[in-house]
């Protein structure tokens, strides 16, 4: 690529794809001054592993930048991230910078730490984690640059011993020198035009009345215009104010001394401040590219090593045009779709002007550059496409007077660059608008016919514009060439813009001119010119071809239309099975509770038989029973049992539930019911309500409600338990504090906060702590322990942090005691 011709013809292939201007626009998504220059610049990696980094990198932010902005936040911030390479630059050569310069580098290195907190997470962002593993925040020299500087970079006064002193007296001279002539202005009050003390020339002035300066002493600096006025230093202060002038030429000297000192502290370090500022750079660059497909409503292209891998790229749209819709309240952006196999070389596009040709040929232009350069594609589905070293193009209008170039001659200047340049490494794309356009059409022809032939043989894929009917006979005779065209509707006289695969076009002149009026005769004896070159039976075919396509779009969405009324009955006949299956239910359920009262019935009849039989026998004497009496007893007794021997029969049996309890254990496999995914269960609450999960590479803390067994078990909550932890600590003991109690009020729950976040919430609980402090941050994978005892080892009030006791959790709960 170093060939000065090859780089020039493909800086000519982004200009005319309009690829600054999409530069423009993305720069308007980066956070910093040095972050909208390097998107201005928009680079071109040099290999596929670059720019498949840069693809990794928009990934990892837009997720983390999208979290955050869940949270409650406004995303990733680089606020306090200043452009600090000129300051750094000028004291690595030993220049001496300005207190707000040097400032600028306390707040970068601040902010710095910062997002490498933030974005600090191997498993879910190891691409921009290996980034931040070289870079030095330089926690010393931000603090000491804090420490000198104030707001607005002046000079602390504790910043130098000496300069502190010397504020001092400048003060009390100031003072001194303010007393003294407020009571001046007091005492010649009738010689003043204003009681308000100004300044001239850095000196405190009296504006006295020109008749009687001579009666208040002193140096006049300045009058009025129109001379009514003097301006008069009274003698009382001049003495003072050449004393307080010393002092504040000391105290610029200090302060300098103080910057020289603190320049010199960032020189030494220029290597790791440049190393910082490119990181953060390339940061902000990766950020304005995830925010700005997260805009474009963009997904994540798939680049191929291999130079004859296809291109697809489903519901394209150009972005630019789409930027235009959103921003400025422009038209729709019709997408288009491309589908290019691995044999294809050619794809000649025909139609209509103003149909949509060139925009197409842009769009994909755009998406192999854009996918190069790690941006997100405006597609839908899962965009593939090979890695293009070479995007060349030749778009629009060369003619030029200067250099006296018609169409023809400029396009074919540009077409003879474009050849030199073949091939290259990586796959090639070639753009070629209205080829052979611009002469005598059958030489054009025969040219645009060899020049597509040769790029065939050359080029991994070439796509071209074109009226010439003979370019859409090559598929035919060729299997590398491809035919597609622009919808024009001819009812309406207008584009449609939709890209047709498979089908010529057609110029649709005749049509066009006899909706616009012109004569019938004029028509007809131009068709009849094209009858004996066979151009009104292509044009036959072709019609005849779209209106096939036309009728098989119809029938897809009847088919689609139908598929859906079809799922829609199948649903409804499944409500309707259930209801009926639950009245089914209702009505045994009706016709049981009915026998059941029929049998009830029965047997209060059965015992008022036996209760009447029995009260008969009593009336009756001894020798003298009734006639069957016994009988009838017995049969009544016997009904009876019948009956409840019925009642039991028909009496639902009791559902047998068996509660077995099912609860995951660490190592399990289980669902999440949110997404509908398999996790690994990493560790879970003491209280058994929570697990910590691992889903794919995400790492997060869930209910126990919230998942379920992969065979569809619902998880059962143990039992809470009531405890009450007693720890008696003998060294607290002895200074009379009793027995440390584990409460609601010293528990911190830590567990699914990054270890930065941990860090706040347990500080808010040991400023207001008055013993141990259990701090419950899990097992998991121990990033999150170790991250807060390393913090905590240089917390200075905190004595000593342990695990806490089995029963607290053990090593998943660690207890501070603070002093």
């Amino acid at each position: 690529m170093s060939d000065p011709a090859v780089t020039t013809i493909q800086a000519e292939a982004l200009g005319l794809l309009e690829w600054p201007r999409l530069a423009e626009q993305l720069a308007s998504f980066a956070s910093t001054t040095a972050g909208q220059r390097a998107c201005l610049a928009l680079p071109l990696p040099e290999s596929l592993e670059q720019s498949q980094a840069l693809l990794a990198e928009t990934t990892e932010l837009l997720g983390l930048d999208g979290l955050t902005a869940a949270a409650g936040g406004a995303g990733l911030s680089f606020q306090g991230v200043a452009d600090i390479a000129g300051v750094v630059a000028h004291c690595a050569k030993g220049g001496c910078a300005g207190g707000e310069s040097l400032l600028d580098v306390a707040t970068t290195l601040a902010a710095a730490r910062r997002l490498r907190r933030a974005i600090d997470e191997p498993e879910l962002r190891p691409v921009c984690t290996a980034l931040l593993s070289v870079l030095r925040t330089l926690p010393d020299l931000e603090q000491r640059l804090l420490f000198c500087l104030e707001e607005g970079g002046r000079i602390a006064d504790r910043a130098s011993a000496p300069l502190e002193g010397l504020r001092r007296q400048l003060m009390e001279g100031r003072r001194e020198r303010r007393d003294r002539l407020q009571d001046l202005v007091r005492r010649y009050s009738a010689l003043l035009q204003d009681s308000v003390v100004s300044e001239r020339n850095g000196r405190p002035v009296l504006a006295v009345r020109a008749g009687a300066a001579s009666q208040l002493p002193g140096l006049v600096h300045d009058s009025s215009a129109s001379g009514n006025t003097v301006f008069v230093e009274p003698q009382v202060v001049i003495t003072l104010g050449n004393r307080i002038r010393e002092l504040e030429g000391k105290e610029r000297d200090l302060e300098l001394e103080v910057l020289r000192q603190l320049s010199v502290l960032v020189g030494a370090d220029g290597e790791a401040l440049e190393l910082l500022q490119s990181i953060l750079v390339r940061l902000d660059f990766a950020l304005a590219r995830a925010r700005y497909g997260q805009w474009l409503g963009a997904v994540r292209p798939e680049l191929s090593s291999g130079p004859s891998a296809g291109f697809e790229l489903k519901d394209l749209r150009h972005p630019l045009l789409l930027w235009q819709q959103k921003r400025e309240g422009g038209h729709p952006v019709v997408p288009v779709t491309i589908s290019v196999g691995e044999s294809l070389r050619v794809v000649a596009i025909t139609g209509p002007n103003t149909g949509g040709k060139t925009v197409g040929l842009k769009s994909v232009g755009l998406a192999a550059l854009m996918a190069r350069a790690g941006l997100f594609l405006p597609c839908t589905g899962s965009p593939r496409l090979p890695w293009c070293a070479q995007v060349l193009a030749d778009i629009g209008d060369e003619q030029s007077l200067q250099q006296n170039l018609s169409t023809f001659s400029g396009h074919i200047r540009r077409i003879a660059r474009i050849l030199e340049a073949l091939p290259g490494p990586g796959a090639s794309l070639v753009l070629l608008d209205e080829v052979g356009a611009g002469t005598d059409p059958v030489e054009g022809s025969a040219l645009a016919t060899a020049l597509l032939k040769h790029l065939a043989d050359r080029a991994r894929l070439t796509i071209a514009t074109t009226h010439f009917g003979e370019l859409k006979a090559l598929k035919y005779a060729d299997p590398r060439f491809e035919n597609a065209s622009v919808a024009f509707d001819v009812e309406t006289l207008s584009p449609t813009y939709k890209l047709q695969w498979g089908i010529p076009g057609r110029s649709n002149a005749l049509a066009i001119a006899g909706r616009l009026g012109l004569s019938e005769a004029v028509l007809h004896q131009a068709a009849a010119q094209l009858a004996p070159l066979g151009e009104g039976e292509v044009n036959q075919v072709i019609a005849g071809l779209e209106d096939q396509r036309q009728r098989q779009q119809e029938a897809a969405e009847e088919a689609a239309v139908l598929l859906a009324r079809t799922e829609l009955l199948h649903e409804e006949l499944l409500l309707r099975w259930q209801e009926q299956k639950e009245q089914s239910a209702e009505l045994q359920e009706q016709r049981r509770q009915q026998l059941e009262q029929s049998i009830r019935k029965g047997q209060q009849e059965v015992r008022r038989i036996i209760r009447r039989l029995r009260q008969g026998e009593g009336s009756i004497g001894p020798g003298r029973s009734g006639p069957g009496s016994s009988d009838l007893g017995e049969t009544a007794r016997l009904a009876g049992q019948r009956l409840k021997r019925l009642e039991q029969q028909h009496r639902p049996s009791p559902e047998r539930r068996e509660h077995r309890g099912w609860m995951p254990a660490i190592g399990d496999r289980v669902r999440l019911l949110a997404l509908g995914k398999a996790a690994e269960v990493l560790a879970i609450a003491a209280d058994g309500q929570e697990l910590t999960v691992r889903c794919g590479v995400m790492r997060m803390t869930v209910e126990l409600t919230a998942i379920e067994g992969l065979h569809g078990e619902k998880p059962t909550p143990p039992e809470p338990k009531l405890q009450v932890q007693v720890q008696v600590q003998g060294k607290r003991g002895l200074g009379g504090r009793g027995p440390d109690v584990r409460t609601e009020r010293n528990t911190v729950d830590v567990r699914g906060l990054r270890v930065h976040e941990a860090e706040a919430a347990v500080e808010e609980h040991l400023r207001n702590a008055n013993g141990p402090v259990w701090v419950i941050h899990g097992v998991g994978t121990g990033k999150l322990k170790r991250g807060l005892r390393q913090w905590l080892e240089t917390v200075p009030y905190v004595e000593r942090v342990s695990d806490a006791a089995q029963g607290d959790g053990g090593g998943g709960c660690s207890v501070v005691y603070v002093q």
